[in-house]
């Protein structure tokens, strides 16, 4: 009788982990088309209004970080960044411009946001990690976000908008410290991220004004 009730906790535990995986699939379908009619949207309101690419950046980190593997980490961001896209094209089309460019600004620039989202989903499941993996995943994630906004504030940079320093520049910068908060539960960890976050940045930004 025993064993039998083991078997069954067993089974049960399994069905709860399945729909947990479905339930994590189609959240993050439906958010990606979510974030993509709210980017089309966002591209109506005034241009000091910076939500690209943050608003998608912050999806694939939410996606990976909740992810219950590696594999799935995988699949879900990407299946994210690409109901995005379409509902992004979707969006575009019924205000009668079918813009297959609507996000990265360009065909390449689109594979380039679609790869930075499925690396940082990947990068955000890896921060889960209770030793020093984690730490320099969740710390990575942070120095891309700080590097991209260093490059859009400065001038000179690849990306250099003057509108956005600084509000859009600070909230952004905020934004990205507090993803160490979020991912990183101790504070050695999180002073272990904060440096590599540091360091991420720093290389990133000379070499993006190197180029």
């Amino acid at each position: 009788m025993e064993k039998i009730a083991i078997e069954y906790a067993d089974f049960a535990e399994y069905d709860r982990r399945q729909r947990g995986i479905q339930r994590h699939v189609l959240a993050a379908f439906l958010g990606g088309l979510v974030v993509g009619l709210v980017g089309v949207a966002a591209s109506e309101l005034p241009t000091d209004v910076h939500y690209d690419p943050y608003i998608y950046l912050a999806l694939a980190v939410a996606v990976g970080a909740t992810a219950s593997g590696i594999g799935w980490a995988l699949l879900t961001t990407f299946l994210a960044s690409a109901s995005t896209v379409v509902a992004a094209m979707g969006g575009s089309a019924l205000r009668g411009d079918l813009n297959f460019e609507a996000i990265g600004g360009t065909s390449s620039g689109l594979n380039l946001v679609v790869g930075q989202l499925v690396a940082l989903g990947l990068l955000a499941y890896v921060s889960r990690r209770l030793d020093g993996w984690g730490d320099l995943g969740a710390g990575v994630v942070s120095g891309l976000l700080l590097a991209d906004v260093i490059d859009r504030a400065t001038p000179g940079g690849i990306d250099w908008e003057p509108a956005f320093w600084p509000v859009a520049a600070v909230a952004v910068t905020l934004l990205s410290v507090f993803v160490i908060f979020l991912l990183r539960r101790t504070t050695a960890g999180r002073v272990r991220a904060a440096a590599v976050a540091a360091v991420v940045a720093g290389l990133l930004t000379l070499a993006l004004h190197a180029l």
